[in-house]
């Protein structure tokens, strides 16, 4: 799928960027060139370091802004597909410094659709959140502009074949500022007890390769304008600290300004234009001038939901244990995790 191809990841030196980098030159070791977008020049060299230049001649590396559009119509030239994950991400970074947030999460979006159409780049697959489902903070209000803006894109492409698609899912496994190291680190800290937002909270489940999987697939089966959605398990963040701390004490503390109890993906409203297939679903665009829900529904071998279906992490059928949680920290967050 990738063989031959040139790839561009924006934000490619954060947690998915990198993973992303990993798959690609594991599995299609023929791509023609991955371009690293990113303006953070110290990961950048990290990555050199990892992939020394003389030996993985097809990684480039571009200092740039997703909010400068000149720069990034430059960095796309050539480029057969385009990963968009940059984005500021923090939600009380986000609600403190509103306009910086709008820029790059939202003008910058834009930019990445300019640069996309100018320069006759194939796909187009941008990362989204769950947090862009029915919004309550900023930083999910800015993806959810993001992610229209996505998709109302493939009616403006005109004849050109480029697709745009968007992927969402929710907290990733070990990641930056997720809660598994975040308890794992308090652990280890010597602190007696760990705070709990909510006894009574809920998360999605998914791992940094889940996360590339459901990319890839949206790369070789989009047709363009559908917002794909992993099907995963929930976890109840109580379970998470008893799998990593089981002696110590748990306090609630209380939930943040613009935190959910519970992670929404689908809402009643979204189902409406929502279709389940295969491990996925896929929200439609509503004003599609490209293809019809019959069209999408028959490209993926899809059915419609019930009208009053929606996925949210405390109504889904799949859960993580306690067990199946230590399981998933120690192949996915780290090998040496041990209980105690």
């Amino acid at each position: 799928m990738l063989n031959g191809k040139s790839v561009l990841i924006t934000g490619g030196t954060g947690s998915f960027g990198k993973k992303f980098v990993e798959t690609i030159l594991r599995d299609y070791p023929n791509v023609k060139r991955i371009v690293i977008y990113s303006r953070d020049e110290l990961k950048q060299y990290e990555l050199k370091l990892k992939y020394p230049e003389k030996q993985y001649r097809q990684l480039r590396y571009f200092i740039g802004d997703i909010r400068d559009g000149e720069r990034l119509k430059r960095a796309c030239e050539g480029v057969d597909v385009i990963i968009h994950a940059a984005a500021i991400k923090q939600v009380d970074t986000a609600e403190y410094n509103p306009d910086e947030c709008i820029k790059t999460n939202v003008h910058g979006a834009q930019n990445v659709i300019s640069a996309a159409i100018y320069n006759n780049v194939k796909h187009v697959v941008a990362l989204s959140t769950d947090k862009a489902c029915a919004p309550i903070n900023l930083y999910g209000a800015t993806k959810l502009c993001s992610d229209k803006l996505f998709v109302a894109a493939n009616n403006m492409v005109g004849s050109r074949d480029l697709k745009f698609s968007v992927v969402r899912y929710g907290n990733v496994m070990g990641s930056r500022g997720s809660v598994i190291p975040f308890f794992m680190k308090l652990r280890d800290s010597g602190v007696e007890e760990l705070p709990i937002t909510d006894m009574n909270m809920t998360r999605f489940n998914i791992s940094l390769e889940a996360g590339v999987a459901l990319v890839m697939f949206a790369i070789g089966h989009h047709l363009g304008g559908e917002i794909f959605i992993p099907k995963i398990p929930s976890y109840r963040i109580v379970d998470v600290a008893k799998a990593i701390a089981p002696n110590m004490n748990l306090k609630e503390v209380g939930i943040r300004p613009g935190e959910k109890l519970h992670e929404e993906m689908i809402t009643v409203t979204d189902a409406l234009n929502t279709i389940d297939f295969d491990e996925y679903y896929a929200i439609l665009p509503s004003v599609s001038y490209r293809y019809t829900e019959e069209d999408y529904i028959k490209h993926h071998n899809a059915k419609k939901v019930e009208p009053n279906f929606s996925y949210t992490s405390d109504n889904n059928a799949d859960w993580e244990t306690v067990e199946s949680m230590r399981e998933k920290i120690k192949k996915y967050c780290d090998p040496n995790f041990e209980v105690r």
